[in-house]
C-alpha cells in the first residue's frame, strides 16, 4: 500500500535499523522501545492485522515465530526469555495497521500485560 509506513520501511523507502530481511520478512528496532530488546517483525506482503490475513501472507506468518527465535538468541535474550505480541484493531493498541509483531526482552516482562 502506498501510504503504509511499515510498507515503506520494508521497501526501504524509509530508513530504520535492519536487523533482519528475507525474501518474506522484514525486522527493525522500534523507535519507541518498551524493553531494552524491542523489534518489530513485518510480513514484506501488507495485510491490515490478523483479521485481514488473506494467502499472500500465510508463508511470511508461518515464519515468523521461527525468526523471532532467531533474533532473540541474536540479541541474547532467548535464555532470559522473551514476548511475541501482535496487536490486533483499535482496542489493542495497534496503530499501524500493518501486521506486525513485538519482539520483547532484556528484562523481567511481569506476567501481565495490562496491571
Amino acid at each position: 500500500m502506498g501510504d503504509c509506513l511499515f510498507c515503506k520501511i520494508a521497501a526501504k523507502e524509509i530508513p530504520a535499523a535492519l536487523v533482519h530481511e528475507d525474501d518474506d520478512i522484514v525486522a527493525f528496532k522500534d523507535i519507541f522501545p518498551q524493553a531494552p530488546v524491542h523489534l518489530l517483525i513485518i510480513p514484506r506482503v501488507h495485510c491490515a492485522g490478523l483479521n485481514d490475513l488473506a494467502p499472500d501472507v500465510l508463508p511470511a506468518l508461518a515464519r515468523i515465530p521461527q525468526v523471532a527465535a532467531e533474533l532473540a538468541r541474536a540479541h541474547g535474550v532467548a535464555a532470559g526469555g522473551w514476548r511475541l505480541i501482535s496487536n490486533c484493531g483499535p482496542d489493542a493498541g495497534q496503530t499501524v495497521f500493518h501486521l506486525h509483531f513485538h519482539l520483547l526482552g532484556g528484562k523481567p516482562l511481569g506476567g501481565k500485560l495490562v496491571h
